[in-house]
């Protein structure tokens, strides 16, 4: 029998009635979750660790995964966050000098479902056309006339609060790459203070925020805009996160409250709570962006600039005040990248300046946020 042979049969059903055969190579069970695909050609790791990934099921258009284990550098959280994984073709023999363990491992070690064999180029084609979906990802492959009904039945992200799910429960601070528990009177620091509104933040947010001298303090997306301010920092950022960012209503107002006050920086989930704290109104997009490749261009000096992106949702340009200024466009379909709010020191981008994975092209925004925190 072959390797193939013994591994257990999986499906993967979509509302539409839609069913893909493959095979489980990790975990087994059954898990529900809005399907997404993402292009990057590396970067899995810190794909499944990501807590933007949260009730989503994705799959990789990138054929081979697993070819280069897993490492502990690579983290972007502590934990997997999506709720199934998808490839075209696992490699269970990691061959990297960086390499502790093997996907399957560490899905397994998670509890999560992995599957191969499933056409990508097919599903990822049919996202497209018709846009993301809810589905089944399952090793219960008994009844798929069940399992469509049981993606229907699904309630997909629209109007869910998921950020409840992955923020932090307690502050922490970010010390010399890891988190660390905040003692009761802070001590002064030499660099910038910057709280960071934990909506589901990368790992590779804070070491940017780090490596740049700033004191790095993390508090839960509940957190109010008094107690914020009670930390006395230099400067605010509102992090990435899953989920619809219309249903975060308590977050917004936190942040429309701080508007003014202090310097606001907001990356992915970030700035569509900016969006909606200056009076701004978001969108679901078909099938979203999710890769390492997306081409913005710089409003301001006409610059394109390639990006990491990973979002389901966008603010919509034409429900801005015009006080704001609409700084970076994506040239794939035109939706915004970036606002910009002078008077309120506060900016955002809809992409990921931090990379992990990515190009760092974008890199800069990190140190405009500090020149803005020092006044200039």
């Amino acid at each position: 029998m072959t390797l193939l042979g013994r591994k257990k049969r999986a499906l993967l059903v979509l509302e539409d009635g839609t069913v893909y055969h493959g095979h489980a190579f990790a975990g087994s069970g059954e898990v529900l979750g809005e399907v997404v695909f993402n292009t990057g050609m590396t970067g899995y790791q810190e794909v499944i660790t990501d807590p933007s990934y949260k009730g989503q099921i994705v799959t990789m258009t990138y054929p081979l995964v697993g070819n280069y284990g897993i490492n502990p550098e690579d983290m972007e959280s502590g934990g997997v966050h999506l709720e199934g994984f998808i490839v075209r073709e696992y490699q269970p023999h990691p061959s990297n000098w960086r390499s502790r363990r093997s996907l399957r491992d560490f899905l397994e070690s998670h509890d999560k479902l992995g599957v191969e064999g499933i056409d990508t180029r097919a599903l990822t084609r049919r996202i497209r056309l018709q846009g993301a979906m809810r589905g089944v990802l399952t090793t219960r492959t008994g009844d798929p006339e069940a399992l469509v009904k049981k993606a229907r039945a699904y309630p997909g992200l629209v109007g869910r609060d998921l950020v409840k799910s992955v923020t932090c429960s307690h502050p922490y601070r970010w010390t010399r790459g890891l988190p660390q528990s905040i003692e009761k009177d802070l001590p002064a620091s030499a660099g910038k203070r910057v709280v960071v509104l934990d909506c589901g933040v990368k790992f590779n947010i804070l070491r940017c925020l780090e490596q740049r001298g700033c004191e790095v303090l993390v508090v839960p997306a509940q957190t109010g805009a008094g107690e914020i301010l009670a930390y006395a920092p230099d400067g605010v950022l509102l992090s990435n996160g899953p989920g619809d960012p219309a249903a975060l209503p308590h977050i917004v107002e936190a942040v429309r409250v701080l508007l003014g006050k202090i310097p606001v920086f907001g990356i992915c989930l970030g700035h569509q709570i900016l969006g909606q704290a200056v009076g701004g109104r978001t969108a679901k997009l078909k099938f979203g962006h999710h890769g390492i490749n997306q081409p913005v261009k710089n409003v301001e000096n006409g610059k394109v600039e390639i990006t990491s992106q990973n979002h389901g949702f966008v603010v919509e340009p034409a429900s801005i005040p015009g006080a704001g200024e609409v700084t970076f466009d994506n040239l794939n379909d035109r939706t915004s990248e970036g606002l910009c709010y002078p008077d309120l020191k506060a900016f955002s981008v809809q992409y990921h300046p931090e990379a992990a994975p990515g190009p760092h092209d974008t890199l800069y925004l990190f140190d405009r946020f500090i020149e803005m925190m020092a006044g200039k």
